[in-house]
C-alpha cells in the first residue's frame, strides 16, 4: 500500500485551506436500499435514494450527466481526504482505488467482528453506513470524472508530452486494470459467505441495520457501478477497444474493456438467476406468481436496471439483448453446460428445471412492463421471448413424458401471464391444443387441492355460459384473481383463456379466428364425438362457447349443433344429454345477448326435448328408465326458465310448440315430477310481463328493435294464448297442490305469477275466477288459513313488493276487506311459525327460510296505507320494530288505542268489525299448540292473546266482541283440563300461562269496567280466574320468590293508581275474603301463612287509600289474629292489620276511619261471650297501632261487658274485667276515666 501512495501527484489538500476549495459538498449518491419508507410498498415505488428513482438510468441511457448536481466545486472530499475534483482521477487511480479497496475489506472486517449485542447496534450502524457511502460516492466520482474530463486520446504526435497527458492516456486501460482487480476482490454474488447472504431476508421496518447488510448492498453497488464506469467508458472512447496492458503482459490474457463488461454481465445474471434458483426450490406450485424470483426491491431493481442496459446496448451497439443473455444461461439450468464451454457457476440442482424456468421467464417478463423510471406500463417495455417459450412450451407438453397436471397447470398459468404481457401467440395456442384433444376427457384434477381444485359439471345454461365468458376475459395479470388462477380453474380453463385472447386480438381484422378455426374443427368428427365422456363434452361445450364468444357466434354454433347431433340417441347416458342440451341452451342465451334471432336453435333444442318426453311418456317404459330421463328432461326445464329470464320477447318458444312440447311432458308426470317444473312458471311470468310491458310503450325508433320481432297486435295475440295456456294446464295443478304441508320452493313464485298475470289479463283467467280474479287468487294462495305458512309468506311477499297490486290492495274493490285479510294472514302466519319447526332443530334451513319470509312480510305489511293509517292515528311508530312479535305486539296495541280515541258510535262500531276481521278465529290458529303441548309456541300464543285481551279490553267488552273475550276465558283461562288439580300433563301450558296472565287479568279487569250487558258475568269469569290460579300458583309455605312473582300479584301492581288496577285489587282482595280466608267452624284454612304473605304483598306495593277496599279483608285478618296462635300467622296478620289501620287512619285525617270502627265493632258483636279475652287481646294490638280507633269503640265495649256479665247471671267476671282495663290502660285518658267508672259498678 505504501507504493500506491508514493505516486500520487496530488497530496491531500492542507487542512487550512480546506473551506477555501471546498466549495460544495456532493449530495448522497444513489445507492441500492430496501430501508423502509411510508407508503413506498403500497404505491409500488423504488427507493428514492436508488438508481431509478433518481434518474441515474435514464442518465446513463441518454448519455447525460450521471450526477449533474454533484462534484461541482474545484475540491471534492473522497475517503476523508480533499482532492482537485478535474485531475484526482488520472493523477491518483490506484491511491483511490486502493482507498476503495482498503474501506471494502475495513467493513468486512466489521462484518465478520460484529457480535448481537443491541447496545453496539447504533454504533456499527452509522460505521458501516459511513463506509458503504464513502466507497459509494468515489464510484459516483468516477461516473462523473469520466463524462466531463476525460478526453479520448488523440494520435501520438512528436515532440515532449506532459505527464499529465501521458497520464491521462493511460488512464482507460488502468481503468480496466483496477475496476477487474476491484471485481476479484469483492468476488461474486453467489460466493459471499451465508451470514451476509442471510442480509436478503432481514424485516426492513427497522432504520438500523447490520454491518452484513450494508456489505451486501455495497456489493450490488460496486457491481453495477463497474457495468455503468464501463458503459461510459465505451461511449468516451467512441468506439475504441481498451486493454488492460498489465494483464496481458503478465498473464497474456486479453482483457478488454468489452470482455469485461461482458463477463460481468453474465456473472451478475448468472448470480441473480442462482439467488432465485434458490428460493424457487420453497416454492409451492399455488405461489408460483405470488412469489417473486427477487429476494428484495434492491435486487428487482438491480434486475430492471440489467433489462434497459442490455436492451439499450443491443439498439445501440447491437450487442446481445438481455433475453440472450438469459437463455444462454436458462439453457444451461435445462440441458447443462456443453462440453468445452466455461461453467458460468450456476447451482448444480434445481428441484425442478423447466418448471424453474417458466418462474423465471415469467416474473422477468413482469419486471420487462417497468419504464426507465420503474413505473409499470401497459405496453410491454421488454422484447417478447416467444421463440425460447415456444420450445419450452413444446418440451413440457410433449405427451411423452405424461405430465402431471400440477405441471402442466403451473406451465399454462405462466404461458397465459406470458400472453398477457407480450401478446398471444399463435403458436403456442396450436402447441397447446394438441396437448389438449389428446386429453379432452381428463379432469385435469390435481389430488392434493381437494375441493378447490376439482373441475364442476355447470348445473344451469346460464353457469356454463358465465364459466365460459370469465375465461374470455381473463383477469390483469397483476390481479389477485390471475395470481390465485392456479387454485380456482384447471389447465384446460387457462388455455380457453390463451385461446380467448388470441381471437380477440384488435386490429386482427379476423385473421386470427382464420388462423385457428381449422386447427379447431378438424379434430372432431363422428368417431370423436363418440369417444367423449360427460367431462370431455364439457369441455367441448366451454371450447365452442369460447370461440361464439370471441369469434364468429353463428359458424360456431351452427358447427356445434352439427357435432352435437352426431351423438347417438340411444346410447348417450342421460347425463351427457343433460349436458348436451345445456350446451345449446347457453349458445341460446348468446343469441339472445347478441341480439340474433334464436328460432332454429330452439326448435331443434324443442325436438330433441320432444323425443324424450315421447319415451317418458309411455306406459311401456320402466320406472327406472323414467328416472334416469327425467335427469335431462328436469334440466331441460331449468334452463328454458333461465332463457325466459333473458329473453326479450317470447318468440322463443311459440304458441303451439310450446304446449304441445312442454306440457306434454310435464303434466302426465307423477307430481313430484311435476313439481320440478315450477321453476320454469315464475320465470316465464317474468319474462312475459317485462315483454308485454314493452309492447305495450309506444316505439321510439325502429332501429331499438331487432327486425324478426313481431308487431304489437301479432305479440299481443300471441300473449294471449300463451297466457290461456298457463291457465288451462298449469293452474288448476297449482290448485291441486295447494294445501300441501310441504310446497316446493317455487310454488310461490307460482301462484305470485298466475297472481300478476291476473292483474295485467285479468280477461285471460278461467270463468270460475271472474268477476274478480285476483281475490279469488289471493284467497286460494294467501288468505286461505289451512295453507302452509311458509307458502303464504313467500307469496305474499311477492305480491305486495309490487307497487300495482299493492295499489289494486288499496284502491280496488274490496280494498279495505283486501288489506284487511292480508293483515290477518300476516298475524296467522306469526303466530303459527312454530307449528311448522323442528322442536330438536329449531335453525334448520326451513326454520330459518321461515323467519325470513316472516321478517319481510311484517316490513310489507307495516307499509299497506292501511295499518300505516292505524299507526299514524294511535301515535306509534313502526321505525324501530324489525322483529314479527313486537311488531304484532305493537299493531295490537295500536288498534286498541286508536279505538279508545274514537268517540261517534258509528266509527267505533266499524273499528269494532274491522278488529275482528284483522284477527279472524285466532283460537283456531293457535288450536295445534294446545293440543302438541309445542313449548315455544304455547308461549308466543299466550303472549299474543294476552296482549290482545289487554289492549283491546274496551273493544272485546262491546257486544260484537264479547263472545271472542268468553271464548279466549274458556279455552285459554278455565280450560275444562286445567280446572283439574291432579292433572301433570299440562305443565307446558301453565309455564306459558303464567308468564302471560298479568296481560289477561288486566284486561279483564278493564273489560269488567266498561261491559254494559255482559258485566256481571265478565266479573264473575274474572273472579273464577283470580281464583284458579291464585290457587295454582300460591305455594304451601310462605317462600319469598314464589309469593313476590306470583302472576296475580305482578297483574295488580302498579305505580300509579287506575281504576281498572283498583278495580282487579278489589276484586283480588274479595276472591282472597271468600276463597282464601274462611274458617271451616274452629279450624283455619289451609294456607294460611302463604295466603298472608300475599295479601301483606299485595298491600305493600299498591299505595291505595279507599277503606272499602283495603278493609276488605279486615274481619278474616282479625279473626286470625284471634284464633291462631302459629308464629308466622301471628306476626302476618299483625303486619296485615297494621298496615290496613295506618292507611285507613292517613285517609280519614284526624278523625277515627269509620270503616275501621265498624268492623272492628261487628268483630266484638261477633265474638261477645265466647271469645271475650281474645277479642280483648286482638283490641289490644289495636290500640297500639292506633288508640284513637279503639277509644271511640270504649262505650260499646263497656256496653258489651256489662251484657255479657247480666246474661252470665254472676256478677262481675274479674277476668273479664281484667283484661278489660288492661285495654282501656292502653287508651290513655280517656281509658283511665272508663276504668274509673268500672269500679264504681
Amino acid at each position: 500500500m505504501e507504493g500506491e501512495f508514493s505516486q500520487s501527484l496530488t497530496p491531500p489538500v492542507s487542512p487550512s485551506a480546506l473551506d477555501h476549495y471546498c466549495d460544495s459538498a456532493p449530495s448522497l449518491p444513489s445507492c441500492f436500499t430496501c430501508a423502509y419508507e411510508q407508503g413506498r410498498e403500497e404505491a409500488g415505488r423504488f427507493s428514492s435514494h436508488g438508481y431509478i428513482s433518481r434518474g441515474v438510468l435514464k442518465r446513463l441511457l441518454l448519455k447525460l450527466d450521471p450526477a449533474p448536481a454533484d462534484f461541482e466545486g474545484d475540491t471534492v472530499d473522497i475517503f476523508d481526504f480533499p482532492w482537485v475534483t478535474e485531475t484526482a482521477l488520472v493523477e491518483s487511480t490506484k491511491l483511490l482505488f486502493g482507498l476503495l479497496r482498503q474501506k471494502v475489506l475495513k467493513l468486512e472486517m466489521l462484518v465478520q467482528s460484529s457480535s448481537h449485542d443491541f447496545g453496539q447496534a447504533s454504533s456499527l450502524h452509522y460505521e458501516a453506513e459511513e463506509l458503504r457511502q464513502q466507497c459509494v460516492l468515489f464510484l459516483s466520482y468516477v461516473k462523473v470524472f469520466l463524462y466531463r474530463f476525460l478526453e479520448p486520446s488523440q494520435s501520438l504526435e512528436e515532440g515532449p508530452v506532459h505527464p499529465y497527458k501521458d497520464l491521462e492516456s493511460q488512464l482507460p486501460s488502468v481503468l480496466v486494470e483496477e475496476l477487474f482487480g476491484i471485481t476479484l476482490l469483492i468476488g461474486r454474488l453467489k460466493n459471499l459467505p451465508a451470514n451476509v447472504q442471510s442480509a436478503f431476508t432481514i424485516l426492513h421496518q427497522g432504520k438500523l441495520f447490520p454491518p452484513s447488510w450494508q456489505l451486501l448492498h455495497l456489493h450490488l453497488d460496486i457491481h453495477w457501478s463497474v457495468l455503468e464506469i464501463l458503459h461510459l467508458l465505451e461511449q468516451r472512447m467512441t468506439g475504441q477497444i481498451v486493454y488492460a496492458h498489465q494483464f496481458v503482459n503478465l498473464t497474456g490474457e486479453t482483457l478488454t474493456n468489452i470482455s469485461l463488461l461482458e463477463d460481468q454481465v453474465n456473472n451478475l445474471l448468472c448470480d441473480l438467476i442462482g439467488l432465485a434458483m434458490n428460493k424457487y426450490n420453497k416454492v409451492r406450485p399455488t405461489e408460483i406468481l405470488k412469489t417473486n424470483h427477487y429476494h428484495c426491491l434492491c435486487t428487482k431493481e438491480l434486475w430492471i436496471l440489467l433489462i434497459h442496459f442490455l436492451e439499450h446496448r443491443s439498439k445501440t451497439l447491437h450487442t446481445q439483448p438481455f433475453w440472450s443473455y438469459v437463455n444462454t444461461l436458462i439453457q444451461t439450468v435445462l440441458k447443462g453446460v456443453p462440453s468445452g464451454d466455461r461453467d458460468p457457476g450456476l447451482p448444480g440442482h434445481c428441484n425442478e428445471p423447466e418448471g424453474f424456468t417458466w418462474w423465471l421467464l415469467t416474473h422477468l417478463a413482469q419486471l420487462g412492463m417497468h419504464n426507465r423510471n420503474g413505473v409499470i406500463q401497459q405496453k410491454n417495455q421488454l422484447e417478447d421471448n416467444w421463440a425460447f417459450a415456444i420450445e419450452l412450451l413444446k418440451s413440457s407438453c410433449d405427451p411423452k413424458r405424461a405430465t402431471q397436471e400440477e405441471q402442466v397447470r403451473m406451465v399454462v398459468h405462466c404461458c397465459l401471464s406470458l400472453s398477457l404481457i407480450w401478446g398471444p401467440n399463435v403458436s403456442a395456442v396450436t402447441t397447446l391444443w394438441e396437448y389438449y384433444n389428446k386429453n379432452l376427457n381428463g379432469s385435469f384434477t390435481v389430488p392434493w387441492l381437494g375441493v378447490s381444485g376439482l373441475g364442476s359439471i355447470s348445473r344451469t345454461p346460464l353457469c356454463l355460459l358465465q364459466q365460459a365468458k370469465s375465461c374470455c376475459s381473463p383477469a390483469s395479470v397483476s390481479s389477485s384473481i390471475h395470481t390465485q388462477l392456479y387454485r380456482s380453474a384447471n389447465s384446460f380453463h387457462m388455455f380457453l383463456r390463451i385461446l380467448a385472447l388470441h381471437l380477440s386480438q384488435e386490429h386482427a381484422g379476423g385473421a386470427p379466428w382464420r388462423q385457428i378455426k381449422g386447427r379447431l374443427y378438424s379434430k372432431f368428427h363422428q368417431r370423436r364425438m363418440t369417444e367423449l365422456s360427460e367431462t370431455g363434452l364439457l369441455h367441448f361445450l366451454l371450447l365452442f362457447l369460447v370461440m361464439a364468444q370471441c369469434a364468429e357466434l353463428r359458424d360456431v354454433a351452427s358447427r356445434a349443433c352439427d357435432l352435437l347431433a352426431m351423438l347417438p340417441a340411444d346410447s348417450t347416458p342421460p347425463a351427457m344429454r343433460s349436458l348436451h342440451w345445456r350446451g345449446q341452451l347457453a349458445l341460446v342465451l348468446l343469441y339472445l345477448e347478441k341480439g340474433l334471432d334464436c328460432g332454429a336453435l330452439a326448435e331443434q333444442l324443442a325436438v330433441y326435448f320432444s323425443q324424450t318426453a315421447r319415451e317418458f311418456y309411455l306406459k311401456t317404459t320402466e320406472p327406472s328408465r323414467k328416472l334416469a330421463l327425467w335427469v335431462p328432461l328436469s334440466s331441460y326445464l331449468e334452463g328454458v326458465s333461465e332463457v325466459f329470464e333473458t329473453s326479450p320477447s317470447l318468440m322463443l318458444f311459440r304458441g303451439e310448440a310450446f304446449k304441445r312440447r312442454l306440457w306434454t311432458c310435464v303434466f302426465p308426470c307423477q307430481q313430484k315430477c311435476r313439481a320440478s317444473g315450477l321453476p320454469l312458471i315464475p320465470s316465464y311470468f317474468f319474462s312475459f310481463r317485462r315483454v308485454q310491458q314493452r309492447c305495450n310503450q309506444p316505439p321510439h325508433t325502429t332501429a331499438e328493435s331487432p327486425g324478426w320481432a313481431p308487431l304489437p297486435s301479432v305479440a299481443k295475440e300471441r300473449h294471449q294464448a300463451v297466457a290461456s295456456t298457463l291457465w288451462s294446464h298449469f293452474f288448476p295443478f297449482l290448485c291441486s297442490m295447494r294445501l300441501s304441508q310441504t310446497p316446493p320452493s317455487q310454488f310461490a313464485d307460482a301462484a305470485a305469477g298466475f297472481t300478476l298475470l291476473a292483474l295485467d289479463m285479468p280477461g285471460s283467467a278461467p270463468q270460475k275466477l271472474q268477476p274478480h280474479p285476483i281475490q279469488s287468487i289471493m284467497q286460494s294462495f294467501g288468505w286461505d288459513e289451512m295453507l302452509h305458512p311458509l307458502l303464504v309468506t313467500h307469496y305474499l311477499n311477492h305480491l305486495l313488493q309490487n307497487g300495482e297490486l299493492v295499489s289494486w290492495v288499496s284502491s280496488g274493490p274490496g280494498s279495505g276487506s283486501a288489506q284487511a285479510l292480508c293483515v290477518r294472514a300476516w298475524m296467522r302466519c306469526v303466530l303459527q311459525q312454530y307449528l311448522h319447526k323442528c322442536q330438536d332443530a329449531p335453525d334448520s334451513r326451513a326454520g330459518r327460510n321461515l323467519d325470513e319470509q316472516l321478517a319481510e312480510l311484517t316490513r310489507q305489511v307495516f307499509q299497506l296505507p292501511e295499518v300505516e293509517s292505524v299507526l299514524q292515528k294511535a301515535g306509534l311508530h313502526s321505525a324501530a320494530v324489525r322483529e314479527p312479535k313486537p311488531a304484532l305486539a305493537l299493531f295490537i296495541k295500536a288498534v286498541g288505542r286508536w279505538y279508545c280515541e274514537l268517540q261517534v258510535l258509528a266509527e267505533r262500531s266499524s273499528m269494532v268489525s274491522r278488529a275482528l276481521e284483522y284477527v279472524g278465529d285466532i283460537l283456531k290458529y293457535i288450536k295445534p299448540y294446545l293440543l302438541n303441548k309445542s313449548r315455544e309456541g304455547l308461549q308466543l300464543s299466550y303472549w299474543v292473546v294476552g296482549c290482545l285481551v289487554k289492549h283491546w279490553s274496551h273493544l272485546l267488552a262491546t257486544t260484537k266482541a264479547q263472545q271472542l273475550l268468553f271464548r279466549i276465558v274458556d279455552v285459554l283461562l278455565l280450560p275444562h283440563a286445567l280446572l283439574q288439580q291432579d292433572s301433570g300433563a299440562h305443565t307446558q301450558m301453565l309455564s306459558a300461562l303464567k308468564d302471560s296472565l298479568p296481560l289477561f287479568l288486566q284486561g279483564l279487569s278493564a273489560a269488567v269496567g266498561v261491559s254494559q250487558s255482559q258485566g256481571a258475568y265478565v266479573k264473575q269469569q274474572l273472579h273464577s280466574v283470580i281464583n284458579q290460579y291464585l290457587s295454582r300458583f300460591l305455594p304451601a309455605t310462605p317462600s319469598m320468590g314464589a309469593v313476590v312473582n306470583h302472576p296475580v300479584l305482578l297483574a295488580a301492581c302498579e305505580s300509579n293508581i287506575t281504576p281498572q288496577g283498583e278495580r282487579l285489587r278489589r276484586s283480588i282482595l274479595q276472591v282472597l275474603r271468600d276463597n282464601f280466608l274462611q274458617f271451616k267452624g274452629h279450624a283455619p284454612p289451609p294456607r294460611l301463612a302463604a295466603v298472608l304473605s300475599f295479601l301483606l304483598e299485595l298491600l305493600k306495593r299498591n299505595n291505595d287509600t279507599d277503606p272499602s277496599l283495603l278493609t276488605t279483608p279486615l274481619p278474616l285478618v282479625l279473626r286470625c289474629l284471634m284464633l291462631v296462635n302459629e308464629p308466622q300467622v301471628k306476626r302476618l296478620s299483625t303486619e296485615v292489620t297494621q298496615l290496613i289501620v295506618e292507611r285507613c287512619t292517613a285517609s280519614a285525617g284526624e278523625q277515627p276511619c269509620e270503616h275501621t270502627i265498624s268492623i272492628l265493632r261487628a268483630f266484638v258483636e261477633e265474638n261477645e261471650g265466647v271469645y271475650d279475652q281474645q277479642v280483648y287481646n286482638v283490641l289490644e294490638v289495636v290500640a297500639v297501632l292506633h288508640p284513637s280507633t279503639v277509644t271511640a269503640l270504649i262505650p260499646f265495649l263497656s256496653l258489651s261487658l256489662r251484657k255479657t256479665e247480666s246474661k252470665r247471671g254472676l256478677g262481675k267476671n274479674s277476668s273479664l274485667r281484667n283484661g278489660y282495663k288492661k285495654l282501656l290502660g292502653l287508651l290513655g285518658e280517656s281509658g283511665q276515666a272508663e276504668m274509673i267508672s268500672l269500679e264504681e259498678d
